[in-house]
């Protein structure tokens, strides 16, 4: 498999050289004092466990990459339309037959069997209308963003692999249903650095509840930690409490940039005497964006600095937070945002439940393309909003009187925009139904082929060797959806 020319390869670390007590005491030492240093390291500590990287030099003011910094931006493998993605990822999979797949069949077979594993048709309680000049049909659960259709990809004929929420919601954000991979956002900023030196490339916004699969749908596996997912907690309601400890409540700014570069120096020592150690390194560098944060992290996650009018188009609730704060995230320069949105997994009380959900995203969603449209940001921002498989067109037997619909890995919808991707454009179908895609069929791994490819990749090529191969997003499969390309 070929190489990216980004790809960065183990080599392993040289033996260690027979050193004087004095000296091991010495490092001993260094690693206490490391671990004392007065840092407030926010939600970025986890990323201490992993990979070999370079030391980060001093940082301008500016903000600007130092040489040897491993987010330093970076050119893709060609000139990509999109240069940002944020993902609002809708966990526990919505039903694709009630929000983008309309099918006027489940309407007229109403109760009766469809001969699919004893189940009998469920008509989706929602109109759909036609919108803009592309004529979109939506359903009216998204009739907010269906105002914005002449800016939207609808992929309809989704497929995966394994109906079950966990494995599925893996598979979505990592490629990979077995092992542990590294997630969509860390291959990205892995591939193309990060504009904004002074926040993480990849942040994920959460609510109180860890995600399904908990840090894997945003974590860097064998990638460098560097690249993991920072993790926030947006319900908070102040910057101090989504990011704790960002700021040093004991240690000022030039005391914490004193520490920083004497442990630079130690480090540099010690790899120089002995060996380069990939947790410390790690840690060096969660050090530094932590540090470079404090000031710029409690300005962007506060959107009290946005208009009133701004704040009140995106809705002042969880979803239209989190939709805003990702727009000020890709403003400033990060690269990869991801909003995880659950709550989607209706066998029961279907119509009620997703009328809920629907209602939680879709005026911000339609906010959010619309704030980015005015910015001039939508042709730069790919944005996409889907779950980790469907919903089958019969009846749940759990459901009762209020049925809901059972998993289907078979066929479910996608929406994209912005960055790359095609307006008022529907690709792909799935059957009478909505059991299964049969046109123009669209697996996961060709998802992110796409995606990569919005952002300048040859999937095929962007790479890291991890235990004597190449590993790559898309395994050994994927192909990149052309029909959907602007």
């Amino acid at each position: 498999m070929p190489h990216s020319e980004h790809a960065h390869h183990h080599h392993g670390h040289p033996p260690c050289l027979g050193v004087s007590t004095d000296i091991e005491d010495y490092f001993l030492t260094r690693r206490q004092f490391l671990g004392r240093v007065g840092l407030g390291l926010g939600a970025l500590g986890a990323a201490t466990f992993l990979g070999p990287t370079d030391l980060f030099g001093a940082v301008s003011p500016a903000g600007h990459a130092p040489a040897g910094n491993p987010l330093a931006p970076k050119l893709p493998h060609f000139a990509g339309k999109a240069k940002a993605i944020i993902h609002i990822f809708a966990q526990g999979a919505p039903s694709h037959v009630d929000t983008w797949d309309p099918k006027p069949a489940l309407t007229r077979l109403d109760g009766k069997s469809l001969g699919t594993d004893g189940g009998v048709a469920m008509a989706s309680p929602f109109a759909f209308q036609r919108y803009g000049k592309s004529g979109l049909e939506v359903s009216d659960l998204f009739a907010k963003t269906g105002a914005h259709a002449d800016d939207l990809t609808v992929i309809r004929s989704m497929f995966t692999d394994i109906p079950v929420h966990d494995v599925a919601t893996t598979f979505m954000n990592t490629g990979s249903v077995r092992i542990t991979k590294p997630s969509l956002g860390s291959w990205v900023v892995y591939g193309l650095g990060t504009e904004n030196q002074n926040l993480p490339g990849f942040i994920s916004l959460r609510g109180n509840r860890v995600p399904v699969g908990g840090a894997g749908g945003y974590g860097s596996a064998f990638l460098p930690g560097i690249y993991q997912g920072t993790s926030v907690n947006t319900t908070a309601r102040n910057v101090q409490q989504m990011i704790q400890n960002i700021r040093n409540s004991y240690v000022s700014k030039t005391e914490q940039r004193r520490q920083l570069d004497f442990v630079h120096r130690l480090n540099e020592l010690h790899a120089q005497t002995l060996q380069r150690d990939a947790a410390l390194e790690s840690r060096l560098e969660t050090a530094e964006i932590a540090f470079r944060m404090q000031a710029e992290a409690t300005d962007v996650f506060d959107i009290n600095k946005e208009p009133a009018d701004t704040r009140a188009a995106y809705g002042d609730t969880a979803q239209g937070r989190q939709l805003l704060i990702a727009r000020r995230l890709v403003e400033r320069g990060v690269r990869f945002v991801q909003v995880w949105h659950d709550g989607w997994d209706h066998h029961d009380d279907l119509e009620d439940r997703i009328t809920q959900k629907a209602g939680e995203i879709d005026q911000p969603l339609a906010a959010l393309l619309a704030d980015l449209k005015l910015r001039g940001l939508l042709d730069s921002t790919l944005v996409i909003w889907g779950g980790e498989f469907g919903r089958k067109p019969t009846r749940d037997r759990n459901g009762g009187d209020s049925p809901g619909r059972d998993h289907n890995a078979k066929a479910f919808s996608l929406v994209l925009a912005g960055g790359g991707v095609k307006g008022g454009h529907v690709h792909g179908a799935t059957d009478e139904t909505g059991a299964e895609a049969v046109k123009d069929k669209v697996h996961v791994h060709d998802l992110h082929a796409t995606v990569l490819h919005c952002l300048g990749f040859d999937h095929t090529k962007l790479t890291y060797r991890h235990n004597g191969r190449d590993f790559r997003l898309t395994d050994v499969a994927g192909n990149v959806v052309k029909p959907i390309l602007a």
